[in-house]
């Protein structure tokens, strides 16, 4: 049976990350390795760790450079043949995601697995803010302004090991830097999961001000020059404007 590692990456998370370890509690996979690493929280994060310490498979809480460096350490510790991440925003909708995932990794043989995601209010979960169907991957899609969902993105530890972790010298698109990678420069297999996996609260990195949208923008395309890529002129604009789009879809998406 293959063993998942899922990790959690939290700073000062109080508030969130109990309902983020609970949906880890409640998965019915069997050989699932939790992982979570704190950035030294001063506020009631650690309590609640330790509250669940017994599901918790290892546990680091430190000074760190960010969320990419807790990231990779993350993943230094991780033992499983399998790698997926959920911060301490995000949470699974259903106590069998983990199952339906290693099924459609089996089934596919693919190197990765990603599925869709669902936005909802930071104080209200309930509440639907988008959705993001994310869509079987075809060639170059990345070109045309795709990607896939981050917390959703499942991908066997060797595809890391062979072509390296998050890239630390970004500091909002790392996530966006290793798909692409992965995905477009390296053509490692994938298979799309047409479900909802994980809702997302708003408010994190990924759903900042206009403002920091743009530094992201910035951060996205040199992401392509980092990998010796060159994108459509058109690329970096058609990645907002899909975005957009996500506000017009149903609001009930398959579970």
């Amino acid at each position: 049976m293959r063993k998942v590692s899922i990790i959690t990456v939290c700073f000062n998370s109080a508030a969130t990350l109990e309902n983020t370890i609970l949906s880890i509690e409640s998965q019915d996979y069997p050989n699932i390795e939790y992982i979570v690493v704190d950035g030294a929280s001063m506020d009631g994060t650690l309590a609640i760790i330790e509250k669940h310490k017994t599901r918790i498979n290892k546990f680091i809480s430190e000074k760190d450079n960010g969320m990419y460096f807790a990231i990779n350490k993350g993943i230094s510790l991780a033992t499983g043949d399998i790698i997926g991440l959920l911060h301490s925003d995000d949470f699974y909708v259903r106590n069998d995601v983990i199952s339906r995932v290693v099924k459609r990794f089996e089934e596919s043989g693919a190197d990765a697995v990603y599925g869709d995601l669902q936005y909802v209010k930071r104080n209200d979960p309930k509440e639907i803010v988008r959705n993001w169907i994310a869509k079987p991957y075809e060639s170059n899609m990345f070109l045309f302004g795709w990607m896939p969902p981050h917390p959703t993105f499942f991908v066997k530890k060797e595809c890391i090991e062979n072509y390296g972790n998050y890239n630390t010298s970004l500091h909002f698109a790392a996530d966006y830097e290793l798909m692409l990678r992965l995905v477009h420069k390296h053509g490692i297999k994938v298979s799309y999961l047409h479900e909802l996996l994980v809702r997302m609260r708003i408010g994190g990195i990924s759903n900042t001000p206009f403002t920091n949208r743009i530094r992201v923008n910035l951060e996205e395309r040199r992401c392509w020059k980092i990998n010796n890529l060159k994108p459509y002129f058109f690329t970096s604009f058609l990645k907002p404007i899909r975005k957009v789009g996500q506000f017009f879809i149903e609001r009930d998406i398959k579970l």
